[in-house]
């Protein structure tokens, strides 16, 4: 019934406008596809989590080569935590110390087409040996985890060319603090590559990141990790150039039995390693300890850095490197210029020798006719010693580098007019390879004589070598002790005291002759005990510098004269105003008697003028004899003022 005076509805015809009718489209079209989708999505998911499980029940955050491609390291309570040091390596915010976190996160990550790391690189690529390991272990379906193509790795791959690798030790270089204990790198050997083409291949290399013109920052933030560690892959060559020719440091070359997927794996890592960091610490974290990391994961029966705790000295790494069954084969010495250069000239003879001297002076002296009437191979030999001297002094930092440059064209192009190849020379080292050498800590137990009283003494020294330990495997006339202490029981006084401390003490012996003219010096900071007053055995804190020159002869076996102007400071309760200082001269001999006997002589004066106002007059003989590479005994002697003490003893090296 309808009510008056009510409006009467009418019915309009209904119809979408068109916006609508596309939005519908859309959206009916979304949800068909969505099922599709979603179900790509949710496979991927359901092969992730899989994986993840999977390496979960298998345990492999726990396996030893996951720990070694993160460089992880046991806590001292509990867990761990990972030497490196770029945040950019990690995949998870907690990868740093958690092996099962980060493993999740690189799995997760390869199912990603971001870019991570600091090379920005899909995680199969910039973690390269991740994936490949975790892809050997999990078998990774490549229908549900689709390979990623690593042009970048694998461009760099193919300009290694790898077939083998070679461990390198350049020696100890004892005018850089950062080259004091030698230094150790890689070289990947090349496919098809000669004794020739050998210095063309590439290496890897660990180093820190100076700034340039450090200076006395260096020594602090070297030892504290102040400065950032990084790996390279230098050409071999300029190395060469840089350790044999202008720092004048032998080399030796070791071959590494790896196999070929070894080297792989080492490669890989490498790959890696390029763009993170490492805080760089001179004595334990530097250059042979990471290069160990590599062999360890190239090889993961390797144990090698596990056996340094509070220091990694690279003659020790290639020890430890030797000594393990079937790891090295051969072994090639190649030697510094100066020590090609010096070994060349003992076969001139003096007249040779004065010919190559004024030639290396004045190049016209090779159109003299005495020079002209030697026999032509005995003027090639001169020439060729003239322009090894010649290039030498052309790549060092001489201020006259152009004249030497221009000198040598000359010396080249008269040797060429020769037209008869050079003699082949044998070489020989003036020590033998390192991993000959006895270990850098050493021990000692002896007894002795001082001042009518007996003693017995033990001592210990943390590293390194000095003058008279067995020289084999060691840079000649080359001395670096640090951080060692000895303690001694007096009998008849019935004390026992800390008798020395060193914290540092460095000494260079460079003979110099005809060509060669480099600077001795020395470096000693310590404490001793000392006789002086009313004090019999007073501890006494020594400063002491010195710069002078050496010159070697061979009378009997082979022997080196030297002088230093001293320096020294001194602070003890035995002195009147605590301490004096003063200056003075040492003059000394070393001396190998035999190939197992050595000799040390010198005698010192010193002034004080500051301080307590005295004078000291020392004399010192030493001789040590070789037991065997690890085993010596020794008898020293020392005189200071109304003060003699003689010791015998026993020394072992570990």
């Amino acid at each position: 019934m309808q009510v008056l005076g009510a409006p009467v509805a009418r019915r309009e015809p209904f119809f979408f406008p068109m916006g609508v009718i596309h939005i519908l489209i859309l959206l009916l079209i979304a949800l068909l596809a969505a099922p599709i989708c979603g179900w790509a999505d949710q496979g991927s998911t359901n092969y992730r989590d899989e994986l993840i499980e999977q390496a979960t029940i298998a345990r492999l955050a726990d396996a030893r080569e996951w720990h070694l491609l993160l460089h992880y390291q046991g806590n001292l309570f509990g867990g761990v935590t990972s030497e490196q040091d770029d945040d950019g390596f990690f995949l998870s915010t907690q990868g740093k110390h958690d092996p099962q976190a980060e493993l999740e996160a690189t799995i997760e990550s390869f199912f990603s087409p971001t870019l991570v790391g600091r090379s920005k690189q899909p995680a199969q690529c910039a973690f390269i040996a991740r994936y490949h390991w975790l892809k050997e272990r999990l078998g990774f379906d490549d229908s549900r985890l689709a390979p990623v193509a690593c042009k970048r790795f694998e461009g760099w791959r193919a300009e290694l060319n790898p077939q083998g690798v070679s461990l390198i030790f350049p020696a100890a270089f004892m005018n850089n603090p950062a080259s004091m204990f030698g230094h150790t790198f890689l070289r990947i050997d090349q496919k098809g590559q000669t004794e020739q083409t050998r210095i063309l291949a590439y290496t890897i290399d660990y180093a820190a990141e100076l700034p340039p013109d450090v200076g006395l920052e260096y020594a602090y933030k070297g030892i504290f990790g102040g400065y950032k560690g990084f790996f390279s892959t230098p050409p071999y060559y300029l190395k060469v150039q840089a350790y044999r020719d202008i720092e004048n440091r032998d080399m030796w070359e070791y071959q590494l039995n790896l196999t070929p997927v070894q080297i792989d794996r080492l490669i890989m890592h490498a790959w890696e390693m390029g763009s993170a960091y490492f805080d760089y610490f001179f004595f334990k974290e530097n250059c042979s300890y990471h290069i160990l990391s590599l062999l360890e994961y190239a090889n993961p029966d390797l144990h090698l850095r596990e056996q340094f705790h509070l220091w990694t000295i690279p003659a020790d790494t290639v020890r430890i490197i030797v000594a393990q069954p079937g790891m090295v084969g051969a072994t090639t010495y190649r030697p510094s210029r100066s020590t090609l250069i010096r070994r060349k000239r003992t076969f001139l003879t003096p007249e040779e020798q004065i010919f190559s001297k004024q030639i290396v002076r004045s190049p016209e002296a090779i159109g003299e006719a005495t020079f002209s009437a030697l026999p032509v191979l005995r003027r090639a030999l001169v020439l060729d010693i003239a322009s090894d001297y010649l290039r030498y002094k052309a790549e060092s930092d001489d201020p006259e580098v152009k004249v030497y440059k221009e000198r040598n064209r000359q010396v080249l192009t008269a040797r060429s007019r020769l037209l008869v190849p050079s003699e082949e020379v044998a070489i020989v080292p003036y020590t033998e390879q390192p991993d000959k050498g006895h270990q850098t800590s050493r021990a000692t137990i002896g007894a002795g004589w001082r001042n009518r009283d007996t003693f017995e003494e033990v001592s210990l020294r943390a590293a390194y070598h000095d003058l008279l330990d067995p020289e084999a495997g060691y840079t000649p006339n080359a001395q670096i002790e640090m951080v060692g202490v000895a303690f001694r029981r007096y009998n008849r006084a019935e004390q026992t005291r800390l008798e020395r401390a060193t914290l540092l003490n460095i000494l260079s012996l460079s003979p110099i002759d005809n060509l060669f003219r480099a600077p001795s010096w020395k470096v000693n900071v310590g404490m001793q005990t000392i006789r002086h007053n009313d004090c019999q055995l007073c501890s006494n804190g020594v400063f002491n510098g010195g710069i002078g020159a050496a010159v070697e002869t061979q009378l009997f076996k082979r022997e080196v004269y030297f002088a230093f102007a001293d320096a020294e400071a001194n602070y003890s309760r035995a002195y009147e105003e605590r301490h004096r200082i003063g200056g003075g001269g040492t003059v000394g001999m070393l001396a190998d008697v035999t190939d197992h006997w050595k000799l040390m002589l010198s005698g010192s004066y010193l002034r004080y003028a500051l301080g307590d106002k005295s004078d000291d007059i020392r004399w010192y003989a030493g001789s040590r004899y070789t037991l065997l590479q690890n085993w010596a005994l020794r008898m020293e002697y020392n005189h200071r003022d109304r003060d003699n003490d003689v010791v015998f003893s026993v020394q072992a090296f570990f």
